[in-house]
């Protein structure tokens, strides 16, 4: 028999801050206000470590044996970070879950942010109730993906890494492009739409879920786009990361 928890605690490390907060499962809603801390200047895996600990502090009243789910933006394979994306290049390699652990003193579960939002858009936001296969892509400075299979992750897609036309699919379509070569939308949304064409094409998903800050203006690009495959934009904005993060820490304490 599994010990009685508290709520499960999310905390979604970033590039810019470093946020947490309970969540209620039931609702997919936070428990209580998120609590936010920068991101170190120099993000090192102990610098990000101390920041953790002092949200998982913050909200001492449902520690105990409460699930904590962490994301990190970057490739996860058994607790070791095997790519770094907006942190410092000495998470690779390392082996940031049992450093995580002995740090919190509490079992954790570490978690590409991607693969977090997805699982929270389809359990509470956009692709709740959807079956068949789902891929969540988040725009932001690159292209994160994740993949969903009647409600099974298969973790670690990096799908934004794509070759297309000789280049990194996300060095063209990210939204961080948008901006840097002052595109406007429809310019813009021809490279999407040879990006999601392509995805399309390869895996024949049951519906595509877009997130990351510019699915806000989700109405200015993706009736643009011409695809078989519903497209929407997610609707847990950045929420998700640490919903996703909760849930799937929730799922890992039950299942031991």
């Amino acid at each position: 028999m599994s010990k009685k928890t508290g709520l499960p605690l999310g905390i979604d490390v970033g590039g810019s801050g470093i946020k947490g907060a309970p969540v209620d499962l039931a609702k997919g809603e936070f428990a209580a206000k998120r609590k936010r801390i920068d991101t170190p200047a120099k993000s090192t895996p102990e610098a990000v470590a101390d920041v953790i600990d002092q949200i998982v502090d913050h909200f001492d009243d449902v520690r105990g044996d409460s699930p904590i789910g962490i994301t990190i933006p970057g490739v996860v394979t058994r607790g070791v970070v095997r790519s770094a994306a907006n942190i410092d290049k000495s998470w690779l390699d390392f082996e940031a879950e049992k450093l995580l652990e002995k740090k919190l003193g509490h079992d954790i579960v570490l978690v590409n942010d991607a693969d977090a939002a997805g699982v929270a858009e389809l359990h509470y936001g956009a692709a709740k109730g959807q079956k068949g296969l789902v891929i969540l892509t988040t725009l932001g400075t690159g292209i994160g993906t994740a993949l969903i299979h009647n409600g099974v992750l298969v973790p670690n897609s990096e799908l934004g890494h794509l070759e297309l036309d000789g280049f990194d699919a996300e060095k063209r379509a990210a939204s961080s492009i948008k901006d840097i070569e002052g595109l406007s939308y429809p310019e813009w949304t021809k490279r999407l739409q040879r990006y999601y064409s392509h995805l399309e094409n390869l895996l024949w998903p049951d519906l595509i879920v877009v997130g990351g800050g510019v699915s806000k203006d989700a109405e200015q690009f993706l009736p643009l786009l011409r695809l078989r495959t519903k497209i929407v934009p997610a609707t847990l904005e950045n929420k998700a990361g640490i919903i996703g993060a909760a849930h799937l820490a929730q799922e890992y304490h039950d299942s031991r």
